[in-house]
């Protein structure tokens, strides 16, 4: 299959091809979803919370995300690999986050990076990312990075003012040049004013349909501990597989039944009696 493209998303886009989008923070993660043929794989900074333990995104290091997003290009031959770009990394200039941006593209190979927000500020870094050869896909709606500012993990586009507010941020996201955005946590309603208003792929989670979609890797497969958000919809139950796993295996060690005899190498006698004779 030949690698996923800017033009390819464009296309499925007007051709009304919804786009599947997972996120992925490994190797194994990444082959995982390749032979599943997902269009696109998010290395995103969720992966500070499902896999590096963090309590929020927002802690992740720039070098932390650097090594998620090497280990997933590794193992994605087709997929299209966008970054999430951490919290603290754009933040100061628009030098800063070209910097940024480049090291996903030129050290881990990304196809893109994702910033977070609209404002004035944010799109002042769209435009140099853009402008520096990187191309960016935008995130608006809830954005977790400085969700404590729109009063916490909660729905945006619900009150006249978010709706609005959220309109604007879009079609500034947009303009500034990004070729695509994540709309989280937001109305299906609101959502279908973007469709209507936007010529960019909108990529959904948690705002009804769009042109395409994206989940957390571990929410879907079941693996992730605790309450998840309402959007969220488990496709399987790995978690629970993994520690039947792994309580069967460590029962097998306690009890002597594994390794056993097909589980073992063999030696010569004689290699045997050598090692013997070597202890004198």
């Amino acid at each position: 299959m030949s690698r996923v493209t800017i033009p390819m998303l464009r296309e499925k886009r007007e051709r009304g091809e919804p786009i599947v989008m997972v996120t992925a923070y490994d190797y194994p993660g990444a082959r995982v979803a390749e032979q599943a043929g997902v269009d696109m794989l998010l290395v995103g900074d969720s992966g500070a919370q499902v896999v590096l333990g963090h309590e929020s995104t927002v802690t992740v290091t720039l070098d932390e995300m650097l090594v998620l997003a090497k280990a997933v290009r590794r193992g994605a031959d087709s997929a299209f690999v966008v970054c999430d770009v951490p919290f603290g990394s754009t933040e100061v200039s628009d030098a800063q986050a070209v910097e940024t941006a480049v090291r996903f593209a030129k050290e881990a190979g990304a196809d893109a990076v994702k910033l977070e927000g609209g404002g004035r500020d944010r799109l002042d870094r769209i435009r140099a990312i853009v402008a520096a050869g990187v191309p960016v896909v935008g995130h608006v709606g809830l954005t977790p990075q400085t969700a404590t500012a729109l009063g916490g993990m909660r729905a945006q586009g619900r009150t006249v003012e978010s709706a609005v507010r959220l309109v604007e941020e879009a079609v500034g996201v947009q303009d500034a040049g990004a070729f695509c955005v994540v709309v989280e946590a937001v109305p299906a309603e609101v959502t279908e004013v973007l469709r209507r208003v936007l010529q960019i792929p909108i990529i959904g989670i948690g705002a009804g349909p769009a042109d395409g979609q994206v989940l957390v890797l571990h929410d879907l497969l079941g693996i992730t501990e605790g309450r998840t958000a309402k959007f969220v919809k488990r496709y399987g139950e790995l978690g629970e597989a993994m520690v039947a796993a792994i309580g069967a295996y460590a029962a097998e060690v306690r009890s002597g039944a594994f390794p056993g005899p097909e589980h073992r190498y063999t030696a010569a006698p004689e290699a045997v009696e050598a090692a013997r004779a070597a202890l004198g």
